[in-house]
């Protein structure tokens, strides 16, 4: 074994189901490295969202390369970071943070790992107009990949509606054009869609339930989750009863994860090597 050590982790609320231990330390092993990828979870130590603080300096003191960030985390996390990457500065969320130096880096490998899980999933769809759920930490980095993926208009919906106008306005603003909206009626923002990105937590075993009515949902829409635990989510599952074209999580979770273990160690990871090696874990 190496003598490169690394310590990473993941500082979120329900987690403990989470594939990303598995997937780095698989990865590091196969790249020689002494790598150990630790949960904090803020549930399971029956802390609330306001200790991130303390979990942070709790890493840095115990020698972390760096730590990813999840729900609900991605935003709160910002003040107290050092810097922040262009990607993270542009989006307003993090989920990567590198401790270097004794700086602590915000990154958001999000949008990209939604990006590429996208263009090889649904490569062909679609784009003229798509509806977004969610405007958080996640749904951020997911529009703006949705319009760097030529989607060409964006309803955005979220249960805080000013948060789903402010994320409108920024995109229009990013893109220098009328690219996005926000929603409030979602069963007739679908009716004019071809399709459904959805970034909520609903559909996760901590937070089951479907985040749209069944009726909206018709066989012409392609529908993306971001949601990879379980890997068929109660939407999914429904898309697919309608004949819809589904993409699942799971390909963001291994794009972000190999753009965060090269944050993390400054290697290149084997990409399809963790394709693989997520699906072993799925299917065992």
């Amino acid at each position: 074994m190496s003598d490169r050590r690394y310590l990473v982790g993941l500082i979120g609320a329900d987690i403990q189901m989470s594939k990303s231990p598995a997937l780095h330390e698989a990865e590091g092993w196969h790249q020689g490295l002494d790598y150990h990828y630790e949960l904090l979870d803020l549930t399971e130590r029956g802390l609330p969202a306001s200790a991130l603080p303390a979990l942070l300096d709790e890493e840095e003191q115990r020698g972390f390369a760096g730590s990813n960030i999840t729900h609900p985390c991605k935003q709160t996390v910002i003040p107290y970071l050092t810097r922040l990457s262009d990607d993270a500065e542009m989006l307003g969320a993090v989920n990567t943070v590198v401790f270097q130096n004794g700086e602590r880096i915000g990154h958001n490998t999000d949008w990209y790992g939604f990006y590429k899980n996208f263009e090889r999933g649904l490569p062909d769809v679609a784009k003229s107009r798509a509806v977004l759920l969610g405007a958080g930490g996640a749904g951020v980095a997911v529009a703006h990949a949705a319009i760097k993926l030529g989607i060409e208009r964006l309803s955005i919906f979220d249960q805080d509606s000013d948060r789903a106008a402010r994320l409108a306005s920024q995109l229009n603003e990013r893109f220098g054009r009328a690219c996005a909206e926000a929603a409030t009626d979602v069963g007739a923002a679908l009716r004019a869609a071809d399709g459904l990105i959805h970034a909520t937590p609903t559909g996760m075993k901590s937070h089951p339930g479907m985040p749209i009515e069944p009726q909206w949902l018709e066989q012409r829409h392609w529908v993306a989750d971001i949601v990879y635990m379980p890997l068929e989510t109660e939407l999914l599952a429904l898309a697919k009863r309608k004949g819809c074209r589904t993409l699942p999580g799971s390909g963001m979770t291994i794009f972000q994860a190999a753009a965060a273990f090269q944050l993390f160690t400054g290697i290149a990871p084997d990409t399809e090597r963790m394709s693989r090696h997520f699906d072993d874990l799925t299917t065992r």
